[in-house]
């Protein structure tokens, strides 16, 4: 992909039977702009990161953002930020695809 451009991230969207599709949008050492791919019951388990932070923003589909401890509800135009060191992690609870923007800074190395 040429940048800058234009992007309909759900155009890029990767699905795998087994386990979170992910598809790179953007990359750079700065930052990173990708997408993570549910189909339903699938589930990105709770990690956390050290020396970036990273957003996840919702385009498609429902399901619960992992934090330590809790579950939040996510639906399309939900955001959710996980600092350095936060546990978090993305469950597909719905009956649909689910489709997260994620934005990592810096970019990973």
């Amino acid at each position: 992909m040429e940048h800058p451009s234009v992007i309909q991230p759900g155009e890029h969207a990767v699905f795998k039977p087994d386990k979170m599709g992910k598809a790179t949008l953007f990359e750079s050492p700065r930052i990173l702009v990708g997408l993570n791919c549910f189909e339903p019951g699938q589930e990105h388990a709770l990690h956390a990161h050290s020396g970036l932070d990273k957003v996840y923003q919702v385009l498609s589909g429902a399901g619960e953002f992992l934090l330590e401890g809790r579950a939040l509800a996510m639906q399309p135009g939900a955001m959710l930020v996980a600092p350095e060191g936060v546990p978090h992690g993305i469950r597909n609870s719905g009956r649909e695809r689910l489709v997260v923007l994620a934005i990592l800074a810096p970019g990973p190395k």
